[in-house]
């Protein structure tokens, strides 16, 4: 089966500005059609870590919300909270960081709620019996409406190669529990070589498996590592790897069986958007996000979360590396997430999305 993907580019006019063409987006793609009077609707969005500025600008969900307000729905944003130590590991932080980072009221025009409750414990059992998973714990207040938007930044990652609408509702929507459950496979190693004892992993691990030898180098105790793998990411001096065996396929995988739990429930009530742009090497998870690899590209809809994950990175893959970030010199036609996290396939979780009837990668792009 082929998918219909819609496109629009980053061009804008006095005609047409950007929100407009999401607007256009958003009707095209058939979203506004799954949104019935008196839905209460859930807008899956990530409101950026603290210090990151890559997430999608707050005035383009806003956009969203008006529509589905337009037809009788009752729009709220929704997020799960984090497994990691950050600004976003309990409702109260997570709130406060991401008002800070302007998702206030007066801005997006609906309510903000953390799907998962205060410390991440208001969670529902989705049953999915697959691979992995018998079933999944799932924020609650994700499962409570009647339809469903996720709104998506395509990005780099460094235990799944991207992120995107995938990662954004199964990682996202996980409990904090259910985060544990998916990156339980992961297990990083310290090098001592390249490890200066700066403290910087201490702060984000949130098992304290982390610890100061004689030596003044951090390691692991393995017996408390719960393989959330944000050392990986906080090292600003590259001394954290992952062993890559089989753990990236996993968590893709795992991933996958998560999403699949949140979307069983709304089954044909459920829509995408992704925004390719500011694709940044990290996920928006980091709290600072490094150059764009590529140009921004522009803005995509469809009601297939597979194949709109496959036609982002198609298009990504279609440019060339910027000058001055992590891609520079990468050509036009090169696996530009396979240049970023070599030991990652990123193709695994959408090939086995596919195999589970989460869509189709097969698609046909539509621009508008």
């Amino acid at each position: 089966m082929t998918a219909k993907v819609y496109f629009a580019d980053t061009r804008a006019s006095v005609k047409q500005n950007l929100l407009d063409k999401l607007q256009r987006l958003y009707e095209r793609s058939g979203i506004k059609d799954i949104v019935a009077p008196n839905d209460l609707v859930a807008i899956k969005v990530h409101f950026g870590e603290r210090g990151n500025t890559a997430y999608i600008r707050p005035q383009f969900i806003r956009r969203v919300v008006d529509k589905v307000k337009e037809a009788g729905g009752k729009p709220y944003l929704t997020d799960a909270n984090t497994l990691y130590v950050g600004s976003r590991a309990n409702a109260v932080d997570h709130l406060q960081t991401a008002i800070e980072n302007g998702w206030g009221y007066s801005v997006v025009n609906a309510p903000l709620v953390i799907a998962d409750g205060l410390t991440g414990k208001e969670y529902t059992n989705v049953e999915v019996n697959l691979k992995h998973f018998k079933e999944v714990k799932i924020g609650s207040s994700a499962l409570h409406a009647n339809s469903f938007i996720a709104i998506s930044h395509l990005k780099g990652h460094e235990l799944t190669g991207y992120g995107g609408v995938m990662k954004n509702i199964g990682m996202g929507l996980g409990s904090r529990s259910g985060k544990q459950m998916m990156h339980s496979d992961v297990r990083p190693t310290i090098s001592s070589e390249k490890c200066t004892g700066c403290s910087k992993c201490h702060q984000w691990c949130p098992g304290q498996a982390i610890s100061v030898g004689e030596d003044k180098k951090s390691f692991i105790l393995e017996e408390h590592c719960i393989g959330c793998g944000e050392c990986t990411v906080s090292c600003p001096f590259g001394a954290i790897a992952v062993n890559w065996k089989t753990e990236a396929d996993i968590i893709q995988e795992k991933i996958a069986e998560y999403t699949l739990g949140v979307l069983k429930h709304y089954q044909d009530k459920c829509g995408f958007v992704t925004f390719v742009t500011n694709i940044s090497p990290e996920c928006d998870c980091c709290g600072w996000n490094d150059a764009p690899i590529v140009r921004d590209i522009g803005i995509l809809a469809s009601l297939d979360p597979v194949a709109l994950d496959q036609a982002c990175i198609d298009l990504i893959n279609q440019e060339h590396g910027l000058p001055g970030s992590r891609l520079e010199g990468q050509p036009h036609g090169s696996d530009k997430f396979r240049a970023l996290w070599p030991h990652v396939d990123w193709r695994r979780g959408l090939e086995y999305a596919e195999s589970i009837g989460l869509g189709s990668r097969k698609y046909e792009l539509i621009k508008i």
